[in-house]
Order: C-alpha cells, then structure tokens, then sequence
C-alpha cells in the first residue's frame, strides 16, 4: 500500500513541478521526449499515469481483495485513463492559442505620421500604431516626404523599418 500512495504523490509532485517550471523539467532531459508520439509522452501525462496508478492501486488494494497484481492491474488501467485524459486536454488548450499577438505584417495598410521628414529614396522616422501601441519606425519613400504628413505603410522592410506612401488628399 505504501509502494503505491509514494508513487501517487511522486506523480502530483512531478506534475505540479511540470506545470510551475514549464519547459525547464524537460530540458533536463535533454529533449529526448520532444515530439515523441505527439505529446503523448509529455511530463504532464506521465505524472498523470504515475499519479493515477499509484492512487488507483491503493484505492484497490484497500477496498477490494484483489492483492498487489489485481490492484497494480487497476492502477495501470486508472493511469493510462489519467495520462489519455491529460493528452487530449493539452493539446485542445494547445490548439486553442490564438493569433492574437501583432506581427509585423498587421502594419502594412495602417497609416502613420512623419516625425523626421524623409527624402527622395531615402529614410526618416514614422509614427505608427501597432495593436493601440505608437511604435516609431524608419521609413523609405520614393519621393520627399514632410514632417508631419500622414502616410501609408506599403510594406516591413526590416523589424525597425518600412516603405511608406504619402496620403494624397
């Protein structure tokens, strides 16, 4: 009995420690459960079987006359049911990651204003706004632009600069 209660408190352990430290527990194992069997392998699912098995033994061999294999036998079947369980949640609050933070790209059609005057095939400052956010980049504009004047991102040159237009009135 006490075989399986330690293995079921070494399982919410390990998944508590899972959960806090994210990514670090599996780095320590150098990758070796990346990508394998599509998560199923995951430290959260295994702290799900083990858990389960260790809990669900117990429960068994407590309640029931079945010994340390019939309980061992409901352990893994109660595990293996955790461990499903804890897959399938994972990736369904995995593919439920949105889109939501701006790109780079979200800029392109946006407008902004000139803070340094830009010249003929040269480059100056604008004023944009990302997500509400005012992000002050360098422009390129084929012509001269004045400070001040309202513009149209036409593309992302770089992380820190853009092509613009002028807005003609």
């Amino acid at each position: 009995m006490n075989w399986f209660v330690g293995l079921g408190i070494a399982g919410l352990v390990l998944l508590v420690l899972s959960l806090i430290f994210d990514g670090i527990l599996e780095g320590l194992f150098g990758g070796v459960l990346d990508g394998l069997f599509d998560g199923l392998l995951s430290l959260p699912v295994i702290a799900g079987f083990v858990s389960m098995l260790g809990f669900g033994g117990a429960i068994a061999l407590g309640t029931t006359g079945l010994g340390v294999t019939g309980a061992t036998a409901i352990g893994v079947v109660a595990g293996a049911a955790a461990g499903w369980l804890t897959w399938k949640l994972s990736r369904v609050l995995m593919r439920e990651q949105g889109s939501a933070a701006p790109q780079g790209g979200d800029l392109v059609g946006g407008s902004g204003s000139v803070v340094t005057a830009i010249p003929a095939e040269g480059y100056g400052e604008v004023l944009v706004y990302l997500a509400g956010q005012p992000l002050k980049l360098a422009a390129k504009c084929s012509v001269p632009v004045a400070r001040g004047a309202e513009v149209w991102v036409e593309s992302v040159l770089s992380a820190t600069s853009v092509a613009v237009r002028p807005v003609e009135d």
